[in-house]
C-alpha cells in the first residue's frame, strides 16, 4: 500500500549538488513504487525547471557551511512556507535530510510531530556549526524516530556531534541510466584521456590537484586530453598549467542529464581527486555504473565506495605525483583498466535505488509501526 511521503532537502534545488540530486533520485524511485511524494526544498531560479513534485520553499542564501558555501534558506517567511506544506501534506511520514542544516531541514525538525525520519550526509569531524548548535540540535533531533547516514564517515560526525546513532543506508544510483552512453564528440580520442566532473570554483574537488597531475603527465603524452565536466570557474587551477598545455583541457561546463552520462563514457581513466569533506562519493557510483576505470584519492569515503581499491585504484590524497604515476601506469594497461571496469559493475549493484529505496521504505514502516499517527504541525 501506498504511503504519502514529503521529503525536506536543506539546499537550492536549482544548483547542483550530492544531497539535491539524492533527494531526487530518491523521489523518483518512491514514485516508481506506487508512493506519493511532495519535496520541499529552497529554489532561487525562478526560471527553473522543477518537477510537479517540488514544492519552493524560498529564495536561498549563499552561507559558509561545513568547509563549502551552501545556499540555504531560513528565517520568518521560509518557516511559514514550512509548516503550511506540512499542515497541507498529510504525510504518513516526513523524511528530512540533514537535520541539522540552518535551512528548511532544521525548521522542519522545529515544525513537525509524528513519524519523523532524518538522513545525514555530512562527514566533518570539525564541524562548527554542529558542536556550536549541539544543544539546539539536540533538542530537535529528538524528535526524529529513525536516523539514516549515508556512510560511516556521516555516522562518524553525527555521534560525535549530536550522540545517538543511525543505520547506515548508502546513497544511490540509477545503475541502468547510466550503463551505456556515447561518448562526447572526439573523445576519448587516439592519445588517451583523463576525466573529471565535479564544480570547478570549489577547491576541495581537488582540480586543482588533477591540474598537477596532468602537467606532470603531458610533456611525455603529447595526445593526452583532459576532459573537465561541471560548473564554475577553474581560475587559478587553470591558469597555473603551463600555458602550452591549456588548449589540451577541454572545459564543458554544467551538463544536463543526458550529456553527463555520456561524459563518463568518454575517458579511458576518470579521475576523482577531492581533498576531503566527502561522506560518500556519488560521482563514484555514477563513473562505476558506467563501467569507468576510475582512480580516486585515497580519503576514507572514496576507499569504502571502492572497496579499498578492488573496483578502482586510489592514490594518496592531494599528491599530484602519486596521481600522475599511477594514471601513466593504467594508461598504459588497458587490461587493468578493463578489470576496473568488470569490477565497478559489480560493485555498484549494491548502491542501485532499487535496493537503496527498498531498504529505506522499511525504516519508513518501522518508524510508521512505533509511532502510530500521522505528521502534522505542533
Amino acid at each position: 500500500m501506498g504511503m504519502r511521503i514529503g521529503l525536506v532537502c536543506p539546499y537550492s534545488w536549482d544548483v547542483p549538488g550530492g544531497v539535491q540530486q539524492h533527494v531526487g533520485d530518491l523521489a523518483d524511485a518512491l514514485i516508481a513504487r506506487g508512493h506519493e511524494v511532495s519535496v520541499l526544498a529552497p529554489v532561487g531560479d525562478g526560471t527553473a525547471d522543477l518537477p510537479d513534485h517540488l514544492v519552493p520553499a524560498g529564495r536561498p542564501v549563499p552561507v559558509p557551511y561545513n568547509g563549502s558555501v551552501a545556499r540555504l534558506s531560513f528565517g520568518p517567511r521560509t518557516a511559514a512556507r514550512v509548516r503550511r506544506w506540512i499542515a497541507r501534506g498529510d504525510f504518513d511520514v516526513l523524511h528530512i535530510h540533514e537535520p541539522a542544516a540552518p535551512s528548511v531541514s532544521l525548521l522542519a525538525c522545529w515544525a513537525a510531530e509524528g513519524p519523523l525520519v532524518g538522513t545525514f550526509h555530512t562527514a566533518n569531524p570539525r564541524s562548527r556549526a554542529m558542536a556550536a548548535g549541539s544543544h539546539a540540535l539536540r533538542s530537535a533531533l529528538e524528535k526524529v524516530h529513525a536516523r539514516i547516514a549515508v556512510s560511516e564517515a556521516a555516522r562518524r560526525t553525527l555521534v560525535e556531534h549530536v550522540g545517538g546513532d543511525a543505520v547506515l543506508i548508502p546513497n544511490g544510483v540509477a545503475v541502468r541510466r547510466f550503463a551505456a552512453a556515447p561518448p562526447l564528440p572526439g573523445f576519448p580520442g587516439g592519445g588517451g584521456s583523463l576525466g573529471f566532473l565535479g564544480r570547478l570554483d570549489e577547491p576541495r574537488k581537488g582540480l586543482a590537484v588533477l591540474l598537477e597531475a596532468f602537467a606532470l603527465l603531458a610533456p611525455h603524452r603529447p595526445g593526452l586530453r583532459l576532459l573537465v565536466a561541471g560548473p564554475g570557474d577553474p581560475g587559478p587551477a587553470l591558469a597555473a598549467l603551463p600555458a602550452g598545455l591549456r588548449g589540451r583541457v577541454v572545459l564543458t561546463g554544467r551538463l544536463d542529464d543526458a550529456d553527463k552520462v555520456r561524459a563518463y563514457h568518454s575517458a579511458d581513466l576518470f579521475c576523482a581527486p577531492n581533498l576531503g569533506g566527502e561522506s560518500f562519493g556519488i560521482v563514484l557510483t555514477e563513473a562505476m555504473a558506467a563501467g569507468a576505470a576510475i582512480l580516486a584519492s585515497d580519503i576514507p569515503a572514496f576507499s569504502a565506495v571502492l572497496g579499498g581499491g578492488a573496483a578502482g585504484e586510489l592514490f594518496t590524497t592531494g599528491d599530484a605525483a602519486d596521481l600522475a604515476r599511477r594514471a601513466d601506469a593504467l594508461l598504459d594497461d588497458p587490461d587493468r583498466r578493463a578489470a576496473l571496469s568488470r569490477a565497478a559493475r559489480r560493485a555498484v549493484l549494491a548502491y542501485d535505488w532499487d535496493t537503496v529505496a527498498a531498504d529505506i521504505v522499511h525504516v519508513y514502516e518501522t518508524v510508521l509501526h512505533g509511532a502510530g499517527t500521522r505528521v502534522r504541525t505542533r
